[in-house]
């Protein structure tokens, strides 16, 4: 029997980090949907966005969602922060076979922690300047996006945390 791993959670909360260890140790197969996006598209999500919009960009996200999650294999999937919070995604994600949703739920000032380095590559933050903007928009943003993340299967509180610690956690969860 195939399985599906779907690691759900906002932006910096270690799904992609978490995902590729987790796959080099069960031997499932990995994909971060968004480099997913990137490499069928041709464009960085970024990119993506500036020459269409956000629409745009849940839309094809959704295509290659439902694409990745009937390839016929063991997989973990990393969605984009967003990913479960639009269009019938979380569908998708929960009613896919022998599927499990697992939600890294990390804390504001982690994810600030984390984030407030790379927001040039992460265009929903590429405009906030500073720590507070930034701790603000995550304030507001996981506010409304925690309802989705909470109807995964499983939820993991990674407050720190390493990655092989999360990855451990889901072993033993997924046992």
């Amino acid at each position: 029997m195939l399985n599906t791993i779907f690691l759900i959670g906002y932006m910096g909360a270690g799904k992609s980090v978490v995902g590729r260890l987790l796959s080099q140790i069960n031997g499932f197969n990995f994909y971060d949907l968004d480099q997913y996006i990137e490499v069928k598209e041709g464009k960085k999500v970024s990119e993506i966005f500036n020459e269409n919009n956000e629409v745009y960009f849940r839309k094809i996200e959704n295509k290659y969602l439902k694409e990745i999650s009937l390839l016929k294999e063991n997989k973990i999937i990393s969605t984009g922060g967003g990913t479960p919070c639009f269009q019938n995604n979380f569908e998708i994600i929960n009613e896919s076979s022998n599927s499990t949703s697992i939600y890294l739920k990390a804390n504001i000032d982690v994810l600030v922690n984390r984030l407030k380095d790379s927001n040039n590559s992460r265009p929903l933050i590429s405009h906030l300047t500073d720590d507070y903007k930034l701790k603000e928009f995550i304030t507001k943003h996981l506010f409304e996006r925690s309802y989705y993340y909470e109807k995964s299967k499983i939820k993991l509180v990674t407050d720190n945390l390493e990655p092989s610690e999360i990855v451990k956690l889901i072993t033993n969860r997924l046992a």
